[in-house]
């Protein structure tokens, strides 16, 4: 089996979120399940170009323009491919996806010549896959080429697709008139393809054309399904329902392991937490916080609505009221910024705002706080509750998506469970949960089981991998077996309705 998993980013390489971690470990997990894998992405300016190797070259048809593009290549420890696009027009930047707080302008045109530029590599580069495997709206049009443009070419006709949704609020929207770049017949700006109200939707385009869809937890997969949550896009979603499903991502738990995180003053174990209690002094410390047995609380990510930020800062007052110290490490709108800066600075001896990131204090936070905090408006995954599980420190969640999916409340009188949850999105439904947290903290022996509960889970990659392999096994077995791959422009009614609704 010859998988070629097509992102926006990978790490090392290119970082802004999860999508990076996922394109890291997934495919270097699938090889160690037997999976021939292999990474496309684009060259961008942080990755230097003379330390890779040049694989091949070809036209990129682009609009009415035939537009070069060179393949490089990388290999990573684990001894997994990693192919570059370098087009210096395109990436060669600073940023990834925009700069200084704002867009790219030509977004459109960057992703729709890396789509085109993947499937081409399919066609004329060293690695023919049998499953393409993309991402997120940057490869939306992955799928979609492979249906129309190339659906003659034999080479490309027999690949299956699975696409991925890590985030369903971020579409990859553009006004039409950048649509002809594509080089796609009109035909596929419709309403249930590729047209959005009158724009190009590049996610729309991959959820349309895809053999099957994921998204990334079974929670969130339904959730999708409904106007609350479907972002303009649920009718389209319940259209490809049977065709939809959701694996929970993994975590990479070399990188994160508390017995041998390099980053932590202390490393620790389920069976001796004594480096756990260093770290969570030594992170007081560095926050210029007392050294005291007041509950530590963590919170690490963007500061969006998102995230919760509107019902935190709602709370905080109250939660610095019942006396807890407080750790934040993120960036994100400059407003939520603002709030929490001065909250600091209001509360010095409980509060540790740090405005910015680093890797090195998000490990240090997931190690030394008692509580770490997700209080997300929706969640499609979350892989911070998932990291708190490996380092002892239970997560409070929203019970949504895949917080909902891997977050189980913990009762003390069965002694089962891994964190708390609450239903409502509000200030106060997240204050009780935080409440009942630090009940069961007083409870010494009810806390160390909790804690083992939460260390005991296992979210490795090897698990969520096997389902993937399972998915992929079924396309190929479908494919051998002389079923049709699927084709909008074949479909007439689903489950819930004809194409005729307006999606």
């Amino acid at each position: 089996m010859k998988v070629l998993f097509v992102t926006s980013e990978m790490r090392p390489y290119a970082q802004t979120g999860g999508l990076s971690d996922v394109a890291a470990a997934l495919p270097k997990v699938l090889r160690r399940l037997g999976v021939e894998t292999a990474v496309i992405m684009p060259r961008y300016g942080s990755v230097e170009r003379s330390r890779l190797d040049t694989v091949c070259e070809f036209a990129v048809p682009f609009g009415s323009e035939q537009l070069p593009a060179s393949i490089l290549m990388d290999r990573t420890r684990e001894g997994v491919a990693v192919y570059f696009v370098d087009a210096p027009r395109f990436f060669d930047r600073a940023g990834l996806y925009g700069e200084n707080g704002r867009d790219y302008e030509d977004n459109a045109a960057r992703f729709i010549f890396f789509s085109h530029a993947a499937v081409l590599f399919a066609k004329h580069g060293p690695f023919l896959p049998e499953i393409i495997h993309a991402n997120d709206w940057f490869t939306g049009l992955v799928p979609v080429y492979l249906k129309t443009l190339y659906s003659g070419e034999a080479s490309l006709a027999r690949i299956r697709t699975v696409f991925t949704i890590h985030n369903l609020a971020y579409q990859g929207i553009f006004w039409h008139h950048e649509f002809p770049l594509t080089g796609l017949p009109w035909e596929v700006f419709r309403y249930d393809q590729l047209e959005f109200y009158g724009k190009m939707n590049l996610l729309k385009g991959g959820i349309a054309f895809a053999d099957r869809i994921t998204t990334v937890s079974p929670r969130y997969a339904r959730e999708i399904l409904t106007a609350e949550f479907g972002c303009g896009l649920d009718a389209v979603l319940r259209f490809r329902e049977r065709h939809l499903s959701g694996i929970v991502n993994g975590i990479d738990t070399e990188v994160w392991n508390p017995a041998e995180d390099p980053y932590l003053p202390s490393t620790y174990s389920a069976d001796d937490l004594s480096g756990k209690y260093r770290c969570r002094e030594e992170l007081q410390g560095l926050n210029n916080l007392p050294i005291s047995d007041a509950p530590l609380v963590g919170f690490i990510g963007r500061l969006t609505e998102q995230k919760g930020i509107d019902i935190l800062l709602a709370a905080f007052e109250r939660l610095m009221e019942r006396g807890v110290q407080f750790v934040l490490l993120g960036t994100g709108e400059s407003r939520y910024e603002t709030a929490f800066e001065e909250l600091g600075r209001r509360y010095p001896l409980q509060c540790g705002i740090n405005v910015t990131f680093s890797d090195e204090l998000a490990h240090r936070i997931e190690a030394g706080c008692d509580l770490f905090l997700m209080p997300s408006r929706f969640e499609p995954c979350g892989l911070n509750q998932l990291y708190s599980h490996r380092y002892g420190t239970p997560p409070i969640v929203h019970a949504v998506g895949g917080l909902a999916d891997t977050v189980e409340e913990f009762e003390e009188a069965t002694r089962r469970g891994n964190g708390f949850r609450f239903e409502q999105y509000s200030a106060e439904a997240l204050l009780d949960a935080l409440d009942r947290a630090v009940a069961v903290r007083s409870h010494p022996e009810a806390w160390g089981r909790l804690i083992g509960n939460c260390m005991a889970t296992d979210w490795s990659w090897e698990r969520s991998a096997k389902e993937y392999h399972s998915l992929y096994s079924e396309l190929l077995a479908e494919a051998l077996s002389g079923v049709e791959p699927f084709h909008p422009a074949h479909a007439t009614t689903g489950r819930h309705g004809s194409w005729k609704e307006k999606v």
